[in-house]
């Protein structure tokens, strides 16, 4: 209760006066000494975004919601009504603007993601049937799909003779993922399926990665990827950053199963659960990023 009454107090009165103290000391506003203060990435950007979030100046909160093409206009806009002069800061535009970019970069990010993942597999749809064949060639390139419905599909980890009913959940989005992970690391992709498909310690690859999708995509909602993003996009991530951190979950996940040596998938929910939470843990730190990295031997 004491710490609740604590940041209440802090955010509604002190921080103000504080601000203002050390503004008339050090002559530049609270932007300028993050800017200045912190190197590139996630801590600079994540203070960034709490500054502005936490002004009672309608500029800087609108910041946050800036749209792409007016980010000049609305930096000068800031440095306006912090009287910063740019000839007296000339790193403090561009720094700013390079913040601004990650943070509304991120939820028009995520917005992205959004869209794809409510577009439903459609076995009518050309492009949709192209690319759930192109997944099967990546991974199977020396055995032919006898025909569209049958059931080689759970030679690759989907549950039945129809790919499409796997889908549902995170639609066009999990196919994109499968795809994008066994097109650009295609090594890795099969080297995963290959575990995946292992005896006794196997599991189904393509209803894993379509779970692990979820898994990102819950991490971005909920904004726990801003670290990872912030200091792996120097600008406004892309649909592709967001397909490049699925494939460090999948191959890292593979690892993780095959070293955990579970008894059964029957418990696949716990081990999960553990990943996501060694996942979340990794997210905490500031220096994050969770890029594929594999070793060469």
């Amino acid at each position: 209760m004491l710490g609740y009454i604590w940041q209440y107090v802090y955010t509604s009165f002190l921080r103000y006066w504080l601000k203002w103290l050390i503004r008339q000391v050090t002559g530049t506003c609270e932007l300028q000494r993050i800017c200045s203060g912190y190197k590139p990435g996630a801590t600079r950007t994540e203070k960034t975004e709490y500054s502005l979030h936490s002004s009672k100046n309608k500029v800087l909160i609108g910041a946050l919601e800036t749209t792409k093409d007016q980010l000049e206009p609305c930096v000068d806009q800031i440095l306006k009504e912090k009287s910063v002069k740019p000839q007296k800061d000339p790193l403090f535009r561009e720094n700013l603007h390079i913040c601004l970019l990650q943070i509304t970069g991120y939820s028009s990010l995520f917005v992205s993601v959004e869209d794809v993942r409510k577009e439903v597999f459609d076995s009518e749809n050309q492009e949709h049937e192209a690319m759930l064949l192109k997944l099967w060639a990546l991974l199977m390139p020396d055995v032919k799909l006898e025909s569209r419905i049958t059931k080689q599909w759970g030679d690759i980890g989907f549950q039945g003779d129809d790919p499409k009913t796997d889908f549902r959940g995170m639609g066009m989005l999990g196919l994109i993922n499968l795809v994008f992970f066994s097109e650009n690391h295609t090594e890795e992709a099969r080297q995963v399926l290959s575990h995946a498909n292992h005896p006794t310690l196997g599991y189904s690859y393509a209803i894993v990665g379509i779970n692990l999708t979820e898994m990102a995509y819950s991490l971005m909602k909920s904004g726990a990827l801003k670290p990872h993003f912030y200091n792996t996009a120097l600008g406004a991530p892309k649909l592709q950053d967001f397909h490049q951190l699925y494939c460090y979950l999948a191959y890292e996940f593979d690892k993780f199963w095959v070293s955990e040596e579970p008894e059964s998938i029957m418990h696949f929910n716990q081990y999960r659960e553990k990943f996501h939470n060694i996942v979340k843990t990794h997210l905490q730190d500031p220096d994050v990023s969770l890029t594929l990295t594999v070793s060469k031997n």
